[in-house]
C-alpha cells in the first residue's frame, strides 16, 4: 500500500516535534522502521522499477513472442523455464501486450473476391435470387481445462482422447436473399 504524502510528512514531522524514535514512531503508526529510514532519504514513492530482469532473458523472450505469437503464457513460460506471471511482467516491461489479431485466410484472393462481389450485384440487378449458404464446425469432444476440487488437492478428470466428436452445420437463406444482400454491403 502506498501511503500518501501528506501522511508521510505528518508522520515525520511529529517524530521531529515529539523528538520519538525509528522504533517509537513506527509503533505508533503501525509502520515499518524500514520504511520511515525510506521516507527520510525520498519523501515521494517511486513510479517505476530500477531493477532490470534478472532470470528471463529479454531477446530469447522477443524471439519467442515472434516465432509463437499466439502462444498463452504458461506455454511461454515453461519453454523459457520461468514463472508465468514472470513472462507477464517481462512482456509489459517490453511494451508487448495481448492483442486481437486481424485474421485473413491463406488462400484469400482478392481479384476472386471482387470478381465475385460483381458479378453479385449483376445477378441482383437482373432480380436474380441469390442464396446464401454458410457451413460452421462444432467440435463436441473438447476437453474441459477447469473444473472444482478442495484445495490443496489436483482436479482430476477424464476425457475419451480418441472420440471422434465434430458435428458440421450447414444453412441457407432462400426468399428474402436480395434484402439480406443489400444489408451486409
Amino acid at each position: 500500500m502506498t501511503y500518501s504524502i501528506d501522511f508521510r510528512r505528518k508522520v515525520l514531522a511529529i517524530q521531529e516535534q515529539e523528538q520519538l524514535t525509528y522504533a517509537e514512531i513506527a509503533s505508533r503508526f503501525g509502520i515499518g522502521i524500514a520504511t520511515l529510514t525510506r521516507w527520510r532519504s525520498r519523501l515521494e514513492p517511486k513510479l517505476t522499477r530500477d531493477k532490470p530482469a534478472t532470470k528471463i532473458n529479454r531477446e530469447s523472450l522477443a524471439r519467442d513472442a515472434e516465432m509463437h505469437p499466439d502462444a498463452y503464457q504458461f506455454e511461454r513460460a515453461k519453454r523459457l523455464g520461468v514463472s508465468r506471471s514472470g513472462i507477464g511482467q517481462a512482456l509489459k516491461r517490453m511494451r508487448i501486450s495481448y492483442k486481437k489479431k486481424t485474421l485473413s485466410h491463406p488462400k484469400a484472393n482478392e481479384e476472386k473476391r471482387t470478381a465475385f462481389q460483381e458479378r453479385m450485384e449483376v445477378y441482383e440487378a437482373e432480380g436474380r435470387s441469390i442464396v446464401f449458404v454458410d457451413e460452421a464446425g462444432f467440435a463436441v469432444d473438447m476437453p474441459r481445462r477447469n473444473g472444482y476440487a478442495p484445495i490443496g488437492k489436483r482436479c482430476v478428470g477424464k476425457q475419451d482422447w480418441n472420440a471422434k466428436g465434430r458435428v458440421n452445420a450447414i444453412g441457407a437463406l432462400i426468399g428474402m436473399c436480395n434484402a439480406l444482400y443489400r444489408n451486409h454491403q
